[in-house]
C-alpha cells in the first residue's frame, strides 16, 4: 500500500491548552500505521475554527485519509462536525452509522457522537469521538474498510469474482477476496 498517507487530528480545547495529555490522538497513529498508512500527527487543536483550518491544510497537502478524535459530542463546545461538514464535498453516511452501532454494542451513549465521515478532494475524513474506548472501537470498523474507501477514491475498481474473468475474487480456499494487486496487499489490509 505504499504512498497511502493519514493524518491524526486530536480535537480537544483542554489537551490543546496543556491541561492533560493526548490520549486519542496517539491511538489513531497507531491504528492507521498498523493498517499501512503512514501517518503523521497527531496534530491537537481546540475545537472550532482550528478544526476547519487543520482539515484544509491537509486536504491542501494531498492526505489521503485525516482521522479526528474529539468535539463530536452535543456539549455547547463540541464543534467538530460542524468544522467538518464546512470542508466535505461529499459525506458518505453509512461509516459514522457503522461507528455508531460498534459502541452502541458496548456504551448506549455512542449514539450521542455527532460525527461525520465524507471526502473533500481525494482526501477522507473521518470524525470519531474523544474517549480512547470510541477511538479503539472506530478503528476496529476503519480498519474493514479504510484502504477499500482510499482505494475508491483513486480511481480503484471494486474486486470482481473469479468466474468474470477479471482476474479477482475469493482466495482459492474461498476465504477473502484477493486484492486487485494480485495479493502483494497483507490480508489485514484488504
Amino acid at each position: 500500500m505504499s504512498g497511502y498517507r493519514a493524518l491524526a487530528v486530536t480535537v480537544s480545547n483542554r489537551a490543546s491548552a496543556g491541561v492533560y495529555a493526548d490520549k486519542g490522538g496517539p491511538l489513531l497513529v497507531e491504528g492507521l500505521t498498523a493498517m499501512g498508512f503512514a501517518t503523521d500527527g497527531p496534530r491537537v487543536v481546540p475545537d472550532g475554527e482550528p478544526v476547519e483550518t487543520v482539515l484544509r491544510e491537509a486536504v491542501a497537502a494531498g492526505y489521503d485519509v485525516v482521522l479526528t478524535t474529539g468535539g463530536t459530542g452535543i456539549s455547547p463546545t463540541d464543534r467538530t462536525p460542524e468544522m467538518t461538514r464546512r470542508v466535505l464535498d461529499r459525506e458518505i453516511p453509512g461509516i459514522p452509522e457503522a461507528l455508531r452501532a460498534e459502541g452502541l454494542a458496548k456504551v448506549p451513549t455512542a449514539v450521542l457522537s455527532r460525527g461525520l465521515a465524507g471526502t473533500a478532494g481525494g482526501t477522507l475524513i473521518v470524525n470519531l469521538p474523544g474517549s480512547t474506548g470510541g477511538v479503539r472501537d472506530g478503528l476496529a470498523v476503519l480498519g474493514r474498510l479504510l484502504v477499500h474507501a482510499v482505494d475508491q477514491l483513486r480511481g480503484g475498481d471494486h474486486p470482481r469474482p473469479a468466474a468474470d474473468g477479471g482476474g479477482t475474487g475469493t482466495a482459492p480456499d474461498g476465504g477473502a477476496p484477493t486484492a486487485p494487486d494480485g495479493g502483494k496487499t497483507p490480508r489485514a489490509h484488504r
